[in-house]
C-alpha cells in the first residue's frame, strides 16, 4: 500500500512539474511570472531551453522511477537536480544574495521534492516483505 502512495505522489509531482516545464517551453513569459524573471531579448531562448530542460527531464525521470519496474534509481535525477538547485540557492543567501518569501517557498519545495524522491527510491528498491506471520522463513 505505501507503495502506491509514493508512486501516486512522485506521478502527481512528476505532472505538475511537466506542466510548469511545458508551458515555459512554449511560452517562456510564464517564467516571469512564476519566478519573477526578466525575460526579454536574447535571454528568451536560454530561459525557455534552461529552465524548460530542468523541469522537463525531472519530470519524465521521476514519472519513469514511478513506473517502470527496474528503473526506481531514475528517482535520483530529480533528486540531484532540486538538491543543486537548493544548495545554489543556499550558497545565495549565506553569499548576501536577496531572500524574500518566494526564494524561501523554492527552498522548502526543493528540499520536499528531494526527500520525496530519496524516500521513495529507498522504499520501492527495497524487496517485498514476507507475509506478517513468519512463514516466508519456510519457504527459503
Amino acid at each position: 500500500m505505501v507503495n502506491w502512495v509514493l508512486r501516486g505522489a512522485v506521478l502527481l509531482w512528476a505532472l505538475f512539474f511537466f506542466i510548469v516545464g511545458a508551458r515555459g517551453l512554449f511560452d517562456p513569459a510564464t517564467y516571469g511570472e512564476t519566478f519573477g524573471i526578466l525575460v526579454e531579448g536574447a535571454a528568451i531562448n536560454t530561459i525557455r531551453a534552461d529552465l524548460s530542460a530542468f523541469f522537463l527531464v525531472a519530470a519524465g525521470a521521476a514519472a519513469v522511477g514511478a513506473l517502470v519496474p527496474g528503473w526506481v534509481r531514475s528517482l535520483l535525477v530529480p533528486a540531484a537536480l532540486y538538491g543543486t538547485a537548493l544548495a545554489g540557492r543556499l550558497f545565495g543567501a549565506a553569499s548576501g544574495d536577496p531572500v524574500h518569501s518566494g526564494i524561501v517557498q523554492a527552498m522548502i519545495i526543493e528540499a520536499l521534492t528531494v526527500l520525496l524522491m530519496v524516500g521513495s527510491w529507498w522504499v520501492l528498491s527495497r524487496p517485498a516483505a514476507g507475509p506478517v506471520d513468519g512463514t516466508a522463513d519456510l519457504v527459503h
